[in-house]
C-alpha cells in the first residue's frame, strides 16, 4: 500500500560503518534520514572480527601498505586510490577514537598481523571490532538533533527525475527512493537531494556465508535498474576460515567467522591427519593472500573428500587466546571445541565483493544525486582480492570524502528544492499467496551459485548457472508484479538480479586473476582489465529492463 512521506537533505540507506559515519559528518550540514533493514547495528561491520588496517607504528610507511595492497589486487587496483585510501587512513582512525570507538591498547595500540600484510598494522578491539565501531557511531547518531533512523525499513528502489530507458544516468538524477515499512506493508516515498548507497554487500546469494541474512545486494541491484554501470561482480572473496558446525547457525547458511588475526598470531592450517599443506602453496605460507588459502583448502577437501581442514592454535597458550580472541574463545567452547587444546574445523564461506557501483574519488556515481559507500562499491581499492583488513578502512575513508564533497557543494550556493513526490503505485498488486515460491525460488537461487560459481569455476559450469538463474529470474518478475512487497520478496529480486549480473562477469573474464580461478582459462591475460555491466550493454538482464519502480 502507498504510505507516506519522508523528507531530508540526505537519504542514507544502510547503517555500518560508511552509512553511520558518512551520516554524522552530513548531519552538521542539513537533515539526514538512515534507512535501516534491521534493528540500526545489523549491519555487516558488526560482524566484523579482526579490525581495520591503518599505518599507525614508526617502522611501518605508508609505501609498504599500498605495495601489499596492490600484490593481493593482482594488478586490478587503482593506484591513485590505493594510495589516497592508505595516506588518509590514520586521519580516519583518529576520527573513530573520537566518536567513542575504543581500540585495544589504547594510545598505544596493539596491533595484529593479517594474511598478505609485511606489518602488523591492524587496529582491533579484541575479536569484537565491529560491534565496537557500530556500537560508538551508532550511539553518536541517535543522540545527533539532525538525524532519524528509521529501522526495520527497506529501500524497494531509487525515485528517478526520468526513467532509465529514456536517458542514460549522468543526464538523469536521483530524487531519492521508495522504501517499505516492513511492519505495516506501506511504502513511503522518501524524498532527498542527496542519496547515499551504503547497503552492503551480497554474500547471501551463496548458500554459505559469513554474512548476516541481511546482505542481499540491495544496493548494487537497485543501482543497476536505475542505469548505473557496476564493475568487477566476479572477484567474490571467499574468507578461508569460517568454522564448520553444520547447522548450527542461528541464521540459515551463515558461518562463523574466524578471524585471520588466528593465523596472525599463530594459528597453521592442517589436514584431518594433522599434515600442513600451506607450506607447499605460497612462500607466505598460513598467512597467504586469503584468494591462495581459500583455493588451496578447496582443493584439499576435494582432493581428501572431508568435509573440513583444520586450524591448530595449539602453539599459543590458553591465555593469551582467551584475552586475544574472547569471543571466538567462547563460542567455540559452546560447541564443545577448546581451540586452546584442540583444532578448530574450518571451511571457506562467501565473504565480501570486491566489485559494484563504480564510483569517483569521493563516492559519486555517474547518477547525479547519487554516491556510494563501502563495499556496494568498486572503487579500484580492492581491485581482483580484497587486502585483509582494508574494508573497513575504505567505508570509513570514502564516507569522509563524500561528506566533504557534499558539504563543499553545499556552501556553494542555495539548496535544490526537494523534488516532487510522486507516491507508490501499487498497481493491480494483491496480498501474497504462493509464498513457498518465493521460498523455493531462494533456496534454489543460493544452491546454484554454491554450486556453480563457487572459488572453482569453468565455462559450462557457469552457463549452467545462467541458464537456472534466468529461469528463476522470470518466475521472481512475474511474482514481483502479482504481489504486495514484503522484505523477503524485494531481496528475493534483488539477489536474482546480482546472481545473474555475477555470472555474467565470470563469463567474460578469460583468465584466471585474484579470487576468479577458471579451470579453462587458468594464466592472465597480458593487461588487466575490469569487467563492466549495465543496463544499456547489449545482452540486458531478464531482471534489468523492468520498470525502476511501479509508479
Amino acid at each position: 500500500m502507498s504510505g507516506g512521506q519522508i523528507d531530508s537533505d540526505f537519504l542514507v540507506l544502510g547503517s555500518g560503518i560508511a552509512g553511520f559515519s558518512a551520516a554524522l559528518e552530513l548531519a552538521e550540514t542539513g537533515t539526514v534520514v538512515i534507512v535501516t533493514k534491521k534493528d540500526a547495528v545489523r549491519s555487516a561491520t558488526n560482524f566484523a572480527q579482526g579490525g581495520i588496517a591503518a599505518v599507525m607504528d614508526p617502522l611501518d610507511s605508508f609505501d609498504s601498505h599500498i605495495r601489499d595492497t596492490l600484490t593481493a589486487g593482482a594488478g586490478l587496483c587503482d593506484p591513485e586510490v590505493v594510495r589516497l585510501v592508505v595516506e588518509e587512513g590514520p586521519a580516519r582512525i583518529r576520527a573513530l577514537v573520537q566518536a567513542g570507538v575504543r581500540f585495544t591498547g589504547g594510545g598505544i595500540p596493539d596491533l595484529g598481523l593479517e594474511g598478505g600484510h609485511s606489518h602488523r598494522r591492524i587496529l582491533h578491539a579484541k575479536d569484537l571490532t565491529g560491534q565496537e565501531i557500530e556500537a560508538a557511531l551508532s550511539e553518536s547518531c541517535r543522540r545527533h538533533p539532525n538525524i532519524r533512523i528509521l529501522e526495520d525499513h527497506i529501500a524497494v528502489d531509487l525515485r528517478l527525475r526520468s526513467h532509465p530507458s529514456q536517458v542514460r544516468p549522468e543526464q538523469n538524477r536521483c530524487l531519492g527512493a521508495y522504501v517499505l515499512e516492513s511492519d505495516s506493508g506501506s511504502v513511503h516515498t522518501a524524498r532527498a537531494r542527496t542519496t547515499l548507497l551504503a547497503t552492503g554487500g551480497a554474500g547471501k546469494v551463496y548458500l554459505y556465508t559469513s554474512n548476516p541474512d541481511i546482505a542481499t545486494g540491495d544496493g548494487m541491484a537497485m543501482a543497476y535498474r536505475a542505469g548505473v554501470e557496476l564493475r568487477n561482480l566476479e572477484f567474490v572473496q571467499f574468507h578461508p576460515t569460517c568454522l564448520y558446525n553444520p547447522g548450527g547457525s542461528a541464521e540459515a547458511g551463515r558461518r562463523f567467522l574466524l578471524s585471520e588475526a588466528l593465523r596472525g598470531e599463530g594459528g597453521i592450517l592442517r589436514l584431518k591427519d594433522g599434515t600442513r599443506f600451506m607450506e607447499a602453496v605460497h612462500p607466505l605460507k598460513d598467512l597467504a593472500p586469503r584468494d591462495i588459502v581459500a583455493r588451496a583448502i578447496d582443493a584439499e577437501m576435494k582432493r581428501t573428500g572431508d568435509d573440513c581442514v583444520f586450524l591448530d592454535l595449539a602453539s599459543r597458550p590458553k591465555e593469551f587466546l582467551r584475552k586475544r580472541f574472547p569471543n571466538i574463545y567462547e563460542h567455540c567452547l559452546g560447541i564443545g571445541i577448546d581451540m586452546a587444546r584442540e583444532p578448530i574445523p574450518v571451511v571457506p564461506a562467501a565473504h565480501f565483493f570486491c566489485g559494484g557501483v563504480r564510483t569517483d574519488h569521493d563516492g559519486a556515481t555517474t547518477l547525479p544525486g547519487l554516491f556510494a559507500l563501502g563495499e556496494v562499491t568498486c572503487t579500484g581499492l580492492h581491485g581482483a582480492n580484497r587486502l585483509a583488513s582494508n574494508s573497513l578502512l575504505e567505508a570509513t575513508v570514502f564516507a569522509h570524502r563524500a561528506a566533504e564533497r557534499l558539504r563543499r557543494e553545499s556552501a556553494s550556493g542555495p539548496p535544490e528544492p526537494l523534488p516532487e513526490a510522486v507516491p507508490w503505485d501499487i498497481g493491480k498488486a494483491v496480498p501474497p499467496t504462493e509464498a513457498v515460491v518465493v521460498r523455493n525460488d531462494w533456496d534454489e537461487l543460493r544452491h546454484v551459485m554454491w554450486n556453480y560459481v563457487g572459488i572453482v569455476r569453468n565455462d559450462w559450469r557457469l552457463r549452467s548457472a545462467l541458464n537456472r538463474i534466468r529461469m528463476i529470474g522470470q518466475e521472481v518478475s512475474e511474482y514481483y508484479w502479482r504481489f504486495l512487497l514484503t522484505r523477503d520478496l524485494i531481496e528475493l529480486r534483488n539477489i536474482a538480479l546480482i546472481s545473474e549480473l555475477v555470472v555474467r562477469c565470470a563469463l567474460s573474464r578469460k583468465e584466471s586473476r585474484g579470487l576468479h580461478f577458471s579451470q579453462d582459462y587458468p594464466g592472465l591475460l597480458p593487461e588487466a582489465a575490469d569487467s563492466r555491466v549495465s543496463r544499456y550493454e547489449a545482452g540486458q538482464t531478464s531482471l534489468g529492463n523492468q520498470e525502476a519502480a511501479r509508479p
